[in-house]
């Protein structure tokens, strides 16, 4: 939010997090949630909020310097959808990355990719498990519950 100059009409101090606001953004995205004023004046995203893209990307959860940092839910305008751990800005830490079609990825992210042992449900709901790295998987067996 550095972009941001004077946004004082919109920003209401809040007790625990420092400031809640509302900004649109020059290129149309849109930010309401908890913000921190530096001691220059910057204003960064720190706290809980929810930031909605031009183009319909739409981040609901946690920030921590200006970026998605800690547990969240990211809506692709496609329909897929992930939630779960991120750290400056890129899947990291447990989640599931739920695509259109309903198949879903469980695991491990390191900096956007799944990296260890993991799931993958498939559009029958049957779940199969193997060890991802980067976008191959190994060892992939059909997980049976009995």
């Amino acid at each position: 939010m550095s972009e941001q100059e004077n946004i004082e009409d919109d920003v209401q101090p809040k007790e625990s997090a420092g400031l809640v606001v509302s900004y649109i953004f020059p290129n149309g995205d849109r930010y309401a949630g908890e913000c921190s004023k530096s001691s220059e004046g910057t204003v960064k995203r720190g706290g809980t909020g929810i930031h909605t893209s031009a183009k319909g990307l739409i981040y609901t959860g946690e920030w921590k310097d200006d970026k998605m940092n800690g547990s969240g839910r990211l809506e692709y305008p496609s329909g897929a959808v992930y939630e779960g751990e991120l750290k400056d800005n890129m899947f990291h830490g447990k989640g599931t990355y739920t695509f259109l079609n309903g198949s879903k990825i469980t695991g491990s992210f390191n900096k956007n990719k799944l990296d260890g042992e993991g799931e993958y449900t498939d559009t029958q709901g049957l779940v199969w498990v193997g060890s991802f790295h980067d976008r191959s998987v190994s060892d992939l067996k059909l997980k049976v519950n009995m």
